[in-house]
């Protein structure tokens, strides 16, 4: 009798369960957001990232999370995106924080420093090296929270309509670059010009610039640069490692439940590690149809590379002067950015240097 009893109970118990379950997946609300992208929807890797960020997060929380993505200039223009979350005109957006450099130069950290870091040590600043920290009081100023949601890895050069052979070269050349970088030229006689990524094509067709960087091949192609401009330099030394962030309007975040925090922050891990993914899968195969179809590839000549340098660490300084927030954020970075390259001097560029040596007789076998 006590053992039928027994099991009636836990029978009814795990009905009970069962159907409790359910109901507490039911009790969290339905929230329907807004996104801001910086990107074109041409964009596939830029845009496709924010496209799989809503997605993700939509999945996460069983559909009851849901954020509707819109590509540059739909709401806001694709530089304007801080300013929109930071307003609540959107809840949140996808954006490379050094557009705003004219806010504060400090907000460059979360995306890339000319000669710094890679897209590895990028994420190891932000995830273990206090970089998160560093920015988030910066961010807050500007009513907003950051997630870091994506990496180009190390970028081209870009476009040219002259070959650039010695800095005296670069006197008088307008030309679209973003960040620090256009800063460091200045100095050495570029017109820097900030121009969103689907306008750039049309400038520089009409020649209202003489030259443009992006990414790297896979977009480039896309965006038909070199349909008007022949030569392709490298290094992107302005971008070895260019992060994008999802900024989110602070109060909005804090109404959001715990779960959909998490989801939220392991939707934009995802899209972090999906991107550099696709660059790297996709940039091998455009480089190759990019130079098939006449472009002329080059790499910036030393002495170039190295006025750059010096120009960029005496920007350094002056920022640092300026704005507080870069000073603080400077002095952690350069510790950090001194150790990660004395660790890959040692075994990742050792392990580079001779198998991209070794494979390169193969690769003219093949040819």
């Amino acid at each position: 009798m006590k053992r039928r009893l027994f099991l009636k109970n836990a029978a009814a118990g795990l009905a009970a369960g069962t159907v409790s379950a359910p109901a507490i997946a039911q009790s969290q609300p339905a929230i329907q957001w807004r996104m801001a992208s910086s990107f074109p929807k041409s964009l596939d890797t830029l845009y496709g990232t924010g496209e799989l960020f809503v997605r993700r997060l939509s999945e996460i929380t069983e559909g009851k999370f849901q954020i509707r993505l819109f590509a540059g200039g739909e709401i806001v223009p694709g530089l304007q995106v801080l300013d929109a979350v930071q307003n609540a005109t959107v809840e949140c957006g996808h954006t490379a924080a050094y557009y705003y450099i004219g806010k504060d130069p400090a907000f460059a950290f979360a995306t890339a420093l000319p000669f710094g870091l890679n897209a590895r040590q990028q994420n190891a600043w932000m995830y273990y090296g206090g970089g998160m920290q560093a920015m988030a009081d910066l961010f807050r100023e500007y009513n907003c929270i950051q997630f870091v949601a994506g990496n180009t890895g190390a970028q081209m050069g870009g476009w040219y309509r002259k070959e650039i052979k010695s800095v005296a070269d670069l006197k008088g050349l307008k030309m679209r670059i973003g960040g620090l970088g256009g800063q460091v030229l200045a100095k050495l006689g570029v017109v820097p010009q900030q121009i969103a990524g689907g306008e750039i094509y049309q400038a520089l067709e009409r020649g209202t610039i003489d030259a443009v960087e992006w990414v790297g091949p896979y977009d480039d192609e896309k965006l038909g640069f070199h349909k008007v401009a022949k030569y392709y330099y490298y290094p992107g030394w302005w971008e070895g490692g260019p992060q994008l962030s999802v900024i989110v309007n602070l109060k909005k975040w804090a109404e959001l439940p715990k779960s959909y925090q998490s989801a939220f922050e392991a939707a934009a891990a995802e899209s972090n590690v999906h991107m550099l993914a696709r660059y790297d899968a996709g940039n091998p195969a455009a480089l190759r149809r990019v130079v098939a179809g006449g472009a002329r590839l080059r790499a910036f000549p030393r002495p170039v590379l190295e006025a750059c340098l010096k120009a960029a660490n005496e920007l350094y300084g002056e920022l640092a002067q300026k704005s507080a927030h870069f000073k603080r954020i400077y002095e952690g970075w350069n510790r950090f950015r001194s150790d990660q390259f004395l660790w890959f001097r040692v075994a990742e560029a050792g392990y580079d240097n001779f198998v991209f040596a070794a494979a390169a007789p193969a690769a003219r076998t093949k040819k």
